[in-house]
């Protein structure tokens, strides 16, 4: 099969030095303690991110960044002068890793444990399915699903084996055995992918448009249509969302072209001028 590729009055002067009251003291002792964690819990979360950290400590009420593995870390919100939470980003590539945490107050670096440390761990069903996604993008797993690129392209088998990382299982119209000796024109097959998507609804996959856009999370499948005559030509696998003032910013991973973070938009413009892409939405 062939691919078609966030009062009125003066004070009276006093001549002589006030006495501090107690909620002043307080206030100065609290102002002038120097911001430390303690803890941070949990201490391991997953390779997608997502996971809200507490970071516990004292005088951390000017806290205004924290970071994991080099990475700003996102809704970082104070509690209070002992507490405060942050949402992890991604690991690097989504692969499991000891990530160096830090934490800093009013731009300074906030002390924290010698032995402070957060673990990148492969926990839910989307992790697996990225950690295998960017490990096996570029050296194919040819063991076990063989390489579909001499019958016109290994782009769907490749997206396949990462659904099956996902919780998938093969299936009579969708499978793959005996590294590509036998496979289905549902799991090599754009076109025939694209169909099997639109008709399985029991796969509770949804279909967003290149307008719907700001809805495609790290995981869904992107259709690519290099001459907008509604076939697809190529598929992959979205590998991150950004987003940059209001564009929301596509990468996504595959084979042939391999390619780990490839550019949704320079895909459709400079590489194939005109093209268009469509997503299926997974759920979680």
């Amino acid at each position: 099969m062939v691919l078609s590729a966030c009062t009125s009055t003066q004070p009276v002067a006093s001549t002589s030095s006030p006495t501090p009251t107690a909620s002043s003291t307080s206030s100065a002792d609290a102002s002038s303690t120097a911001p430390a964690v303690s803890e941070v819990s949990p201490a391991a979360g997953a390779l997608s991110g997502g996971t809200t950290i507490t970071i516990a400590g004292s005088g951390l009420s000017k806290v205004d960044a924290v970071t994991v593995g080099g990475v700003p870390a996102t809704d970082v919100t104070v509690v209070d002068d002992k507490t405060v939470t942050a949402v992890t980003p991604a690991a690097a590539n989504f692969q499991p890793a000891d990530a160096a945490l830090e934490v800093s107050a009013a731009g300074e670096p906030v002390s924290l444990p010698g032995d402070t440390a957060y673990r990148f761990e492969s926990v839910t069903p989307l992790d697996k399915q990225m950690q295998y996604a960017l490990s096996y993008w570029k050296d194919y797993n040819l063991a076990e699903w063989g390489n579909l690129n001499p019958v016109g392209g290994d782009c769907a088998n490749f997206v396949s084996q990462t659904l099956i990382q996902r919780g998938w299982t093969q299936t009579g119209d969708w499978h793959n055995f005996n590294q590509a000796a036998d496979w289905t024109p549902a799991w090599g097959y754009v076109p025939a992918m694209d169909q099997f998507f639109q008709a399985t609804p029991a796969l509770g996959l949804t279909r967003l448009s290149l307008d719907q856009r700001d809805q495609v999370k790290v995981g869904d499948v992107a259709m690519f249509d290099w001459n907008q005559n509604n076939i697809p030509d190529h598929v992959m696998i979205v590998s991150q969302v950004t987003t940059e003032g209001d564009k929301t910013i596509i990468k996504a991973v595959g084979h042939n072209k391999d390619f780990d973070y490839r550019d949704l938009d320079e895909t459709i413009t400079v590489e194939h001028p005109g093209g268009n892409a469509w997503f299926w939405s997974v759920p979680a």
